[in-house]
């Protein structure tokens, strides 16, 4: 990458404060109580993480979304579920980027279409600034995948081993 086009990212990076007013608090209490609900159903783990940018040093080394996905990913623990069914739902705002990070339990099961559809759905939604009608969507078409792959038996009691609340960056 050209050095202009990298000091341009890193405005556009550093100058984003856009997760608390495309998330307020009050639909990160509406989300948490989704991915609860939907905890209820499953025991796979979903976890949203919105960041306004990336950290410099992902910046200049030309970083992709997906890459600082991945890393949070492992960051917040989400590979660390008792059954590797853990989901990533992250945002990066200062580049309108979308992806979804599954764990090992799920990646066999589920194919990379069906991926890609529901980010293409957020995307749609988010187009229009609809944010929590997307990341509602985007929670409920994991749920129904998690309810299809890691259904709770009969009287199971499941262990929540992460956070419900999505985080911000």
């Amino acid at each position: 990458m050209a050095w202009h086009a990298r000091i341009a990212r890193l405005v556009r990076h550093r100058w984003q404060d856009d997760s608390h007013r495309a998330i307020p608090r009050e639909l990160v209490e509406r989300l948490t109580q989704r991915v609860s609900a939907s905890e209820k159903r499953h025991n796979g783990e979903i976890r949203i993480y919105v960041e306004a940018g990336l950290p410099t040093s992902y910046v200049m080394r030309d970083a992709t979304a997906r890459e600082r996905a991945v890393a949070m990913f492992g960051k917040l623990r989400v590979w660390d579920t008792q059954h590797d069914n853990g989901v990533l739902i992250y945002l990066l705002l200062a580049e309108r980027a979308i992806e979804i990070v599954a764990d090992r339990g799920l990646t066999g099961r589920v194919p990379e279409a069906e991926w890609r559809r529901i980010v293409d759905a957020m995307r749609d939604a988010f187009r229009g600034r609809r944010y929590e009608e997307g990341l509602n969507q985007a929670v409920d078409q994991v749920t129904m995948l998690l309810v299809q792959h890691f259904p709770l038996a009969p009287g199971e009691q499941r262990m929540n081993e992460l956070p419900d609340e999505p985080a911000l960056g």
